[in-house]
C-alpha cells in the first residue's frame, strides 16, 4: 500500500477522483487517465496521467507519460516525469527522464531502491513525446 502522505492526496474518501488499478487486476494497452492512477495490480502498455502512485505490489511497465510518479513497486520501461519519488525497484533497461529525482530508502532494512541497467535523465524538463 502507497505511504499515508501518497494516499492522503489520491485517496477518494478525500473527494478526490482517482483511478486505481487494485492488486489481483491486470491491465494490458493503452490508458490515459485525466485523474491521477493508483497502482497495486499490474499495467502494461502505455499510460499517460497527472500523478502515478505505484504501491508495492504494483508493476508498471512500457511508457509512461506523467507530472509526478511516487513508487515503491516496480517500474520498466521509459517514464518522463516532472517529478519523481522512488523507494521501489527499477527493472534493467528503464530510462527515467525527469526534472528532479528522490529516492527514499526505508531503514527498516526490508525494503530499498534497487536499480537495474537504467538510465536516469535528470535536470531540465523533459520533452513528452506523443
Amino acid at each position: 500500500m502507497a505511504d499515508t502522505k501518497q494516499m492522503s492526496t489520491l485517496d477518494p474518501t478525500h473527494s478526490t477522483k482517482v483511478t486505481i488499478i487494485e492488486e489481483g487486476t491486470e491491465l494490458k494497452g493503452s490508458m490515459t487517465s485525466t485523474v491521477p492512477v493508483v497502482v497495486r495490480g499490474k499495467i502494461q502498455g502505455e499510460l499517460s496521467t497527472p500523478a502515478l502512485s505505484v504501491a508495492p505490489t504494483g508493476v508498471v511497465q512500457g511508457r509512461a507519460h506523467v507530472g509526478t510518479i511516487d513508487s515503491s513497486g516496480q517500474l520498466s520501461g521509459e517514464f518522463d516525469a516532472e517529478t519523481v519519488r522512488l523507494s521501489g525497484a527499477v527493472s534493467d533497461d528503464t530510462v527515467i527522464r525527469a526534472k528532479s529525482l528522490e529516492v527514499k530508502l526505508v531503514s527498516d532494512g526490508k525494503m530499498a531502491v534497487t536499480f537495474g541497467e537504467t538510465k536516469l535523465e535528470v535536470g531540465e524538463a523533459p520533452v513528452l513525446q506523443k
